[in-house]
């Protein structure tokens, strides 16, 4: 074999050595849905794929820094060697991105956050290396210098993150998942290049959940959220919203769209994929 051949099919993942990657997902037709994610992707039969194939655009990943490596759970008696963030999304994503895109011939902006369940420096440091190691730096989305360059994949890190490593960082191909009710992260005052997106839990911040109509009162604040964000150039994601199959999980799915929150959370792939595309097909028909 030449040494140009070699290179080539090392480049392509396909030479002894390379990490198993899961098969080519079946999402080449599918569109792409730019409010969905998926909260816990891990947790379903195929990670990353089984997303991809019902049109998601946003992954939820947690992580523990094990030894030198990092691995994918909700909780440490779940942790397994063999389910590392390399093999379950790292490797995935670097593999469509080299045949095509994530969405072959779709501009598509994709999110993989990572909450960083154990100590958070450690864990960052551990994960920066990762991001930014030769097989995978041309994947992300970076800052340098005060400016952003738009990758495939957009690397956000939530959990345990230490803000102030990250914001003193002049170079980063990660960045920083705010909170809304936090006046540090939400608008003006922070910069989208470090907080491009805010999340929060939405029943410390309303207390409709469902039942009955919205009160105008939380409906507007809703609506002000965004505002505020979206001024900033920021994206605003909300976790512990209904997510059992139902009216109520339907009305506050309808708030988030209505105005314009850009990740609607779930585990219910199927479930939220159909409510989308309805509602697609409803205002497109």
């Amino acid at each position: 074999m030449s040494r140009s051949l070699f290179l080539l099919l090392t480049v392509l993942g396909l030479v002894a050595g390379a990490v198993p990657v899961a098969a080519t997902p079946r999402h080449h037709t599918v569109r792409p849905l730019p409010q969905a994610h998926a909260h816990n992707d891990y947790e379903h039969e195929r990670p990353l794929f089984d997303a991809l194939d019902h049109g998601f655009t946003s992954v939820e990943a947690d992580i523990y820094l094990v030894g030198e490596e990092l691995l994918v759970a909700h909780d440490p008696e779940d942790l397994d060697p063999s389910r590392t963030l390399r093999s379950l999304y790292l490797e995935p994503l670097r593999r469509l991105v080299l045949r095509g895109g994530i969405y072959p011939g779709r501009r598509v902006e994709f999110q993989l956050l990572i909450d960083l369940k154990s100590e958070g420096e450690s864990t960052y440091a551990a994960l920066d290396r990762l991001l930014r190691s030769p097989r995978y730096a041309f994947l992300w989305t970076t800052y340098r210098s005060g400016r952003v360059r738009t990758g495939p994949v957009t690397a956000v890190v939530s959990g345990n993150r230490p803000r102030a490593t990250m914001a003193a960082q002049r170079s980063r191909v990660a960045f920083y998942d705010g909170r809304i009710a936090d006046p540090n992260d939400l608008g003006p005052g922070s910069a989208a290049t470090l907080t491009p997106l805010v999340s929060d839990n939405w029943t410390k911040l309303f207390t409709w959940t469902g039942a009955g109509p919205m009160p105008a009162a939380e409906r507007d604040r809703l609506h002000g959220i965004v505002r505020t964000a979206h001024r900033a150039g920021q994206r605003v994601r909300f976790w512990a919203t209904p997510d059992l199959p139902g009216p109520a999980r339907d009305a506050v799915w309808r708030e988030l769209r209505a105005a314009h929150v850009d990740h609607i959370n779930t585990d219910d792939l199927v479930g939220l994929s159909r409510f989308l595309t309805n509602r697609h097909l409803a205002a497109v028909g």
